[in-house]
């Protein structure tokens, strides 16, 4: 299931994994491929990751298994059912016709993600496993400056729709944009270029689904903002693309942390100290310095 020691680091840099953690992952390789339960458990896990891979929405619940894992493998665990279910996605897109390059950029979220683990923790590991199943099931793609994951629409968000006027079924699939932050500014121009992308891109590789609609759940949607960017800024010319998929009077979702993850990398950082060296920046800590609270923001637009 695992890639031989001396081929793993080409693996690895494939997925666009730190450097200082390949080391550390051909090392503890032994560790794990000499310990049968260990090896049971891998197996367990990709097999859990790539039932009815492709299949959107199927929920692969990986943190109880992985919990199980040896000590003496650590958060390295995870990187290594990832890397065993490598084979399985490249099948996938494959067979989808995704193009390489499509691909590469997409499963290169893993090692970002496992820069992340180490940013915040200052050990090797992967931050959020979950989040990657994502990736390996087929049903997020990078595209340009935007990720695009498969998804469904819900129930308040389908009401929200339909009360703007818009035929809309919950359930019917549409497109979840999420927002990375390692590839350059939030531009106009780089979102509609992404956007493009995405059009064509699910037309022809998966062309039995229909995707009328473009749905976003991220703080960068909060209308707070507004209020210390400027008109021009990115973000809030971001927003502007969007209407609100939220009924009237709905519980606002509180995501203080949130803001302070993404902006600063780690979202247990005290909040007094949080630096200003930008507008975003001095927006998230001033607010939250002054008693405020962010919140997650819903928003949606046809495609």
């Amino acid at each position: 299931m695992l890639p031989a020691a001396d081929a793993l680091p080409g693996f690895l840099l494939d997925l666009a994994v730190p450097h200082e953690d390949i080391n550390d992952l051909v090392a503890l390789r032994r560790t794990l491929t000499a310990d049968a339960a260990a090896m049971r458990l891998l197996e367990q896990c990709v097999e859990d990751l790539v039932r009815d891979i492709g299949e959107v929405g199927a929920g692969v619940p990986l943190g109880g298994r992985l919990a199980e894992a040896p000590a003496a493998l650590g958060r390295y665990f995870a990187a290594y059912v990832f890397v065993a279910a490598l084979p399985h996605i490249r099948a996938f897109h494959r067979e989808r016709g995704v193009p390489d390059d499509i691909s590469r950029h997409t499963l290169a979220d893993f090692g970002r993600n496992m820069a992340f683990h180490r940013r915040q923790h200052g050990t090797g590991g992967v931050l959020t496993p979950q989040w990657l199943t994502l990736h390996f099931r087929g049903e997020l793609y990078q595209l340009g400056r935007l990720q695009f994951e498969r998804a469904r629409l819900g129930e308040r968000t389908a009401r929200a729709v339909a009360a703007a006027g818009t035929d809309a079924t919950p359930g019917e699939p549409c497109l979840n944009l999420h927002i990375p932050g390692f590839y350059g500014p939030l531009s106009p121009e780089a979102c509609d270029r992404s956007l493009e992308l995405a059009r064509g891109f699910f037309a022809r590789h998966f062309p039995h689904e229909r995707y009328r609609l473009a749905v976003c759940h991220s703080w960068l949607l909060d209308p707070q903002l507004k209020r210390y960017l400027n008109a021009d800024s990115n973000i809030v010319r971001f927003q502007e693309r969007f209407r609100n998929a939220r009924e009237p009077g709905a519980e606002p979702d509180r995501a203080d942390t949130e803001p302070v993850r993404f902006v600063f990398g780690d979202p247990d950082l005290p909040v007094a100290s949080l630096p200003g060296r930008t507008s975003v920046e001095r927006a998230v800590g001033d607010h939250l310095r002054a008693g405020g609270h962010w919140y997650l923001g819903h928003g949606w637009f046809p495609l």
